[in-house]
């Protein structure tokens, strides 16, 4: 393709007006209008200007696309059915249960790294693969599409601001102004200035353009990585440009056409309309590709029996030992990282780090987006300031992420600090996220062995680490299969099992040893694996002791260990009774917390002697 040939570039991006109305007509939902505004700067992204293999989406250099207004997919699908991808027929099945085409987009289908269309999201995400491409030394550009109602959007500040302190000079942002939201304007309409002044501040180099004029469109990202900062293209476009009786006209927001305005709109296009069959794609450049191969073994471990470490600072050290035998491995954290002891890897590998600063859902979606190209992104803070990044936590389940999530500092147990900083809402948060795994160790060995866990294999990994030093309690050989539970103390006759995992678990060991010396023994479990559960060492043991069930969680009684055990096993006849903090928590020492809210050994021991 040559920057020269506008009219093919202006007849291609009537095409895709074409295709999207279509589709949207024969779904008989969608959001034509929004897909017209911004196709011009598609076709010219796509036609004139990216670099990439369009039979390989995956290809590592490619440059990559992000459509953060995810409502305007039935855009993205014309656009790669024109470059030749797949038939421009399958457009017609869009959002049909038998089609990926889906109404918005999902990594079921190769070009789409990730999920998009909870708005305020592909920048971050955008970041993160803009910052993979640097790690790699790759030269492929980071292209995100966002709609200007998203602007308002706080995670879009927050990657603007990551991007322009890390001058991702890789990174373009091209915002959609096309004046009109779903049920109103735009905040600030066709006010460029806006706009410019924000990008600006956040250390953007900034191009206004007009979003429909597609020799403009291509003069302006001929700029791109001139200097050492991100672009920000801002397109001033018509929702429902090119079609008379749609651009600028209210209330046409997710609205399809019916098929008589659809044939009115057609015929309006269709005389200058062009296939892009036969166009040029620019090919990606053949850099070496990265070693994205996972090693066949980690380091071996050197715990002893007995040491006091606390989860947190087991996962610092973990981090390191795994990074330097996988090359994958990248860390990320919220300014935490003293605390989280994520710092251990900022000092090893400082390459391989990005601080993100307190501005967690930009974390997880920067995370996200190393992870589509093939790193293993560990992102860690306390973890209820996970809570912040439910919503991107939430997508990435339907991207289908490869994310690792550490959360520091849960519970009632990291004592004086106060309920702001206790999660007593994670488990529950994790274990409702599409296609979760859901860790929760109890020492520094199991921590570890979790960590090597998470980096062997995809997908969205939560691993809650604890503040309070504790004991070792595993060889340093222990597996622990995902899925998997410990019976860390039990002996025959024994009348009750108990469950804990993490601090509850020594408390409940605790407890054991308190109750032995009046005679009534215990069954300890370690859940270390909340979800899956360990179902089946749990129902084994609870089918020694009477089918009585006590789980112990540092927890709201809501969503968490209890429930998953309740969850799993009350179909089978166990009776399970939860204890869990059921009160708003205060400060105070951690021991004087743990018995506070009873899930102390105390409170073990008067549950168990209540039962039998």
């Amino acid at each position: 393709m040559i920057e020269t040939d506008i009219e093919l570039l202006k007849g291609i991006a009537n095409q895709l007006r074409i295709h999207s109305i279509t589709s949207t007509t024969a779904a008989g939902s969608g959001h034509p209008t929004s897909c017209c505004s911004a196709a011009d700067v598609v076709a010219a992204l796509f036609f004139g200007h990216m670099r990439y293999d369009a039979k390989n989406p995956k290809y590592y250099n490619n440059d990559r696309f992000v459509l953060s207004k995810g409502h305007a997919a039935p855009l993205l699908y014309a656009a790669w059915a024109e470059a030749g991808l797949f038939p421009v027929e399958e457009l017609l099945k869009l959002r049909r249960i038998d089609s990926d085409l889906e109404g918005h987009p999902t990594p079921r289908l190769a070009f789409a790294d990730v999920a998009t269309g909870s708005l305020g999201q592909g920048l971050g995400v955008g970041v993160g693969i803009a910052l993979a491409g640097r790690l790699d030394q790759l030269d492929y550009n980071t292209y995100v599409l966002l709609g200007d109602g998203e602007i308002a959007e706080g995670a879009v500040w927050e990657a603007a601001s990551l991007a322009g302190i890390y001058k991702l000079k890789n990174l373009v942002a091209i915002v959609d102004v096309n004046r009109l939201g779903q049920s109103q304007a735009t905040a600030f309409g066709h006010d460029l200035g806006v706009y410019r002044k924000r990008f600006e501040a956040f250390g953007w180099r900034v191009e206004d353009i007009d979003g429909h004029d597609l020799e403009e469109i291509i003069e302006v990202l001929s700029g791109v990585g001139i200097n050492d900062q991100p672009l920000c293209i801002l397109a001033k476009t018509y929702k429902g440009g090119g079609v008379s009786f749609l651009q600028d006209q209210d209330s046409w927001h997710g609205k399809p056409l019916n098929k008589e305005e659809a044939a009115r709109a057609i015929a309006e296009l269709q005389p200058s309309a062009k296939s892009a069959s036969g166009v040029t794609i620019a090919a990606p450049s053949s850099l070496p590709a990265p070693n994205n191969t996972p090693p066949a073994s980690y380091p071996a471990l050197t715990h002893k029996l007995g040491d006091l470490i606390a989860t947190r600072e087991a996962y610092g050290a973990a981090l390191v030992r795994i990074g330097e035998a996988d090359s994958r491995v990248v860390a990320l954290d919220g300014d935490t990282k003293n605390s989280t002891y994520a710092d251990k890897f900022f000092k090893k590998f400082p390459a391989r780090a990005t601080e993100c600063f307190i501005a967690e859902q930009n974390l997880v979606s920067v995370a996200i987006g190393f992870g589509t190209r093939g790193k293993v992104p560990f992102a860690s803070t306390f973890a209820t300031f996970f809570t912040r990044a439910f919503d991107q936590i939430r997508v990435a389940g339907i991207s289908m992420a490869n994310l690792k999530l550490v959360g520091s500092h849960v519970g009632v147990s990291i004592g004086e600090d106060g309920p702001s900083q206790m999660a007593l809402e994670d488990l529950a948060m994790m274990r409702a996220v599409a296609g979760s795994v859901v860790l929760y160790p109890s020492d520094a060995v199991s921590t570890e062995k979790l960590l090597e866990v998470m980096a062997q294999n995809r997908g969205i990994f939560f691993l809650r680490t604890s503040r309070p030093k504790t004991p070792v309690i595993y060889k340093n050989d222990e597996p622990f299969p995902i899925g998997g539970a410990k019976i860390v103390r039990q002996n025959a006759g024994d009348k009750v099992t108990v469950v804990g995992a993490g601090v509850t678990l020594h408390e409940a060991l605790k407890a054991a040893d308190l109750l032995a010396k009046e005679g009534i023994g215990i069954t300890v479990v370690d859940a270390y694996s909340i979800k899956p559960l360990g179902k089946d060492v749990i129902k084994a043991a609870a089918q020694k002791t009477g089918h009585v069930v006590v789980t112990v969680e540092d927890h709201y009684a809501e969503g968490g260990l209890g429930d998953a055990v309740a969850g799993e096993l009350s179909c089978e006849g166990v009776k399970v009774h939860k204890l869990a903090v059921r009160e708003l928590p205060r400060s105070g020492k951690a021991e004087e917390l743990l018995a506070k809210f009873g899930i102390d050994a105390a409170a073990i021991v008067k549950k168990v002697k209540s039962l039998v």
